[in-house]
């Protein structure tokens, strides 16, 4: 076959998402319900893909821009006149030379390139091929009905069925290849004759069964063609999504304990080891080696290889050098970037700080707008004062820095290599290199007067 293309519906309402963002515009597993069709698509060959979409639909073009580029087109289906209708708005946006078309639904993310090659087999001299699947309760469904000898006759709406076809299992999945010149001719003979008013698709599949090659069916998994209506079957879809991504993470090599939840968009390198309750999604990358324990989240972020993220930790938009360690209870908030087999450890939050490599933040600091050089040690209770109320400073740590704990750095300044910040200091101007800062009171001792106070205080009690 030298050209395919395909057509995908997504001009419908989706009333039962009860949601005012477009029911394909829905998020599962990372992308967009209408993406996943989309890509089958292209996987099962097709050059080119128009998406029907309704009347007010900028932010559905915009999510196919975005994904797609100028490989996806989209036509208006104006008024919801059914979904044959809806296949004749999307025929004119295809390029010449398009020998058969991809009919695809937007709502359907667990279609797979596989799936619709199936079609591409089948269909040899036929004008049509469909997929289809059995049910042990069709109801809701279209049925293939079929003559004495099994070639496929029509799909029956089930609310259009009489009582001998409403008994069929085997339904129509809605996904169909057909040529391009016989789809063209069979909208063309649509009528609105049946019980909902309206240009129903399945009805090519009659006209198809009047030519001598008729057209066929090929039976499929029917948890791979289901769609979603409504957010319980988004969420089964979902369920169903991440089942098959950790499937395909464990032939990989990728060791999983438990229930982690990755998404679609992620990438995850040979010999990672996911905890339970993990939890990647969008652009993160993971690479060879790496360990990600029970309940970290991370988002669009890279963690490198043999790094450790212990339990609990949260890291977003950052990037994690090889072998650094991460946890548990840290926070590495956007544009945190620590450094090969550098320690941020249990409860320390960064924000837009480097932190370099081999340098350690172990316990209960805050690193905010900050660089931390190579080999620097911070103390626990540290904060990085970075807010003046109008404007963010930065603070820079040399190398092999040490910074006592409870210390208060105060930006904008600077800390040069090897100095020592005494413990509870308050760092308000640059410290050279080699120096040592000391900011706190003169301890004083008065001998007795716990004995005296405690008296005191006992005395007013009463």
């Amino acid at each position: 076959m030298e050209k395919l293309a395909a057509i995908v519906l997504a001009a419908g309402q989706g009333k039962r998402m009860k949601s005012s963002l477009p029911k394909v515009l829905h998020p599962l597993a990372g992308r967009p319900l209408l993406h996943y069709p989309v890509r089958a698509a292209f996987e099962a060959g097709a050059s080119e893909v128009v998406v029907v979409v309704g009347k007010e639909s900028e932010a559905v073009r915009a999510s196919l821009a975005e994904a797609f580029g100028d490989k996806v087109k989209t036509a208006v289906q104006a008024e919801p006149r059914g979904t044959g209708d809806a296949v004749r708005c999307g025929l004119p946006a295809l390029s010449e030379g398009v020998e058969a078309t991809f009919i695809l639904y937007g709502d359907t993310p667990l279609v797979e390139g596989e799936d619709l090659r199936a079609l591409v087999t089948a269909i040899g001299s036929h004008p049509l091929s469909l997929l289809s699947c059995e049910l042990e309760d069709p109801k809701g469904y279209g049925r293939v009905v079929r003559d004495g000898e099994g070639r496929v006759l029509r799909i029956r709406e089930d609310r259009d069925c009489s009582p001998e076809e409403k008994r069929i299992r085997e339904v129509n999945a809605g996904m169909y290849l057909a040529r391009t010149a016989f789809l063209r001719r069979a909208l063309a003979e649509l009528s609105p004759d049946n019980a909902q008013g309206e240009l129903y698709l399945t009805d090519i599949v009659e006209l198809s069964s009047k030519l001598s090659e008729g057209s066929v069916a090929v039976l499929a998994d029917p948890a791979r063609l289901s769609g979603v209506n409504d957010r319980a079957q988004l969420a089964e879809a979902e369920n169903a999504m991440h089942r098959r991504i950790l499937e395909r993470l464990g032939k990989k090599g990728v060791t999983i304990h438990g229930d982690p939840r990755v998404d679609d968009t992620v990438e995850v390198a040979e010999d990672v080891t996911l905890g339970p309750g993990v939890c990647l999604r969008g652009r993160t990358v993971v690479e060879r080696s790496a360990i990600v324990d029970v309940g970290c989240v991370v988002t669009d972020s890279l963690i490198g290889e043999e790094a450790e993220l212990r339990p609990y930790s949260v890291v977003t938009s950052s990037k994690v050098g090889a072998r650094a360690k991460i946890g548990p209870f840290a926070h590495l908030r956007p544009d945190s970037e620590i450094g090969e087999e550098a320690h941020i450890g249990n409860f320390v939050e960064t924000k837009k700080t480097v932190v370099h490599a081999r340098a350690k933040a172990n316990h209960l600091a805050y690193l905010g707008d900050g660089v931390v050089g190579e080999g620097s040690n911070v103390g626990a209770g540290t904060i990085f004062c970075n807010y003046d109320g109008f404007r963010k400073h930065r603070t820079t740590l040399g190398k092999n820095v040490f910074i006592g704990s409870d210390s208060q750095i105060v930006a904008p300044v600077t800390i040069g290599d090897n100095a020592y910040v005494a413990t509870g200091t308050t760092v308000t101007q640059d410290v050279p290199a080699d120096a040592l800062a000391i900011g706190r009171c003169r301890q004083e001792n008065k001998p007795e007067y716990a004995k005296r106070l405690r008296a005191k205080l006992a005395k007013k009690e009463k």
